[in-house]
């Protein structure tokens, strides 16, 4: 049988027939310009305004000298960046942080991560895969620190931290250990009493976040792992964790960004950056350059140095990420 062709037109004349260049037909109509000036044309204007403008003053007063009272700026160029190299209380603050940017992260997203896989898929391996018993009372406890402010916790920490009837050398004292440490007045103690507070609020979060990416596991895969006589750290390590790995990645890069900051529990909890600078970070260093020493040039200079390292870290997690995948 012949084939009957599909329209009226013959198929010589269809094959012939010129193409329409491509984007006929998507001409800029006066209703698709105001589409774009609102949906996309706002939106860039905010960002320009509120983030790139800020950010591009910041790199020009970081080359003068400007004391934040005047309208006075001598261009200094490297001048501000010069000094930093020999401040020391810069480098140990920079220290610091760099120190936060490894151990945060680790410590917050393991706990986390521990804590989701506990309430999802930590429960009993027979029948039906599900969490411990009691994981929705468990979720609402560790996410409750989270909703408190960074400022409340920071102050609920230093009451536990008091070396004279604080909630911690009150609980020593119970087991046999009289104490009077400190804690936030150490150097010894003091950065890792910071830590703890940090970890306590944020687990909780990435802990929710952890959740939703296991959720989202093919029950399907779990099932076949512990078909194939997988135990619970296997299943979380060699299977969950690989799968949800872009959740992981995100959560590296917000922890990080945070152990960048630290300005509200580094202020509260230790005002002036701790005995001997011990709890010093770039943030509150930088606020007290800019606002009680008035020298907003070398804030400046600081806040570029600091935000160049945020990308740098945002980028080598991606890239180390990639690499995992890639592999």
């Amino acid at each position: 049988m012949t084939a009957v062709p599909t329209s009226g037109a013959p198929a010589d004349a269809r094959a012939g027939a010129p193409r329409r260049p491509r984007g006929a037909g998507r001409r800029l109509t006066p209703g698709r310009v105001l589409f774009f000036a609102l949906f996309l044309g706002l939106p860039l204007l905010v960002y320009v305004v509120f983030v790139v403008s800020p950010f591009a003053q910041a790199i020009y007063y970081s080359f003068t000298d400007w004391r934040g009272v005047s309208s006075h700026q001598e261009f200094i160029g490297l001048g501000n960046y010069r000094a930093l190299l020999e401040d020391r209380t810069f480098h140990l603050a920079l220290r610091n942080n760099l120190v936060l940017m490894i151990v945060l992260p680790v410590v917050v997203i393991s706990l986390g991560f521990a804590l989701a896989t506990l309430v999802t898929i930590g429960g009993s391996s027979r029948g039906e895969i599900r969490g411990i018993r009691g994981a929705n009372i468990y979720r609402v406890i560790s996410f409750f620190p989270y909703v408190i402010p960074s400022v409340v916790i920071g102050i609920l920490f230093a009451f536990i931290y008091a070396p004279g009837g604080g909630l911690l050398n009150g609980l020593l004292g119970l087991v046999g250990i009289e104490s009077q440490i400190a804690w936030l007045g150490d150097p010894r103690f003091a950065m890792a009493a910071v830590v703890l507070a940090v970890v306590w609020n944020m687990v909780g979060f990435y802990m929710v976040l952890f959740v939703a990416a296991i959720k989202a596991v093919p029950s399907e895969v779990i099932e076949a792992a512990r078909l194939d006589g997988a135990g619970r750290l296997r299943l979380a390590v060699q299977v969950v964790l690989p799968i949800i790995k872009d959740n992981v990645s995100t959560a590296m890069t917000y922890m990080g960004i945070m152990a960048l900051d630290m300005f509200v529990f580094i202020n509260v909890m230790t005002p002036g950056g701790g005995t001997s600078k011990s709890t010093e970070v770039v943030a509150r260093y930088l606020y007290e350059t800019a606002f009680q020493k008035s020298d907003f040039g070398r804030a400046s200079a600081m806040g570029v140095v600091l935000a160049v390292i945020t990308l740098m870290m945002a980028i080598l997690v991606q890239v180390v990420t990639r690499k995992k995948e890639d592999a």
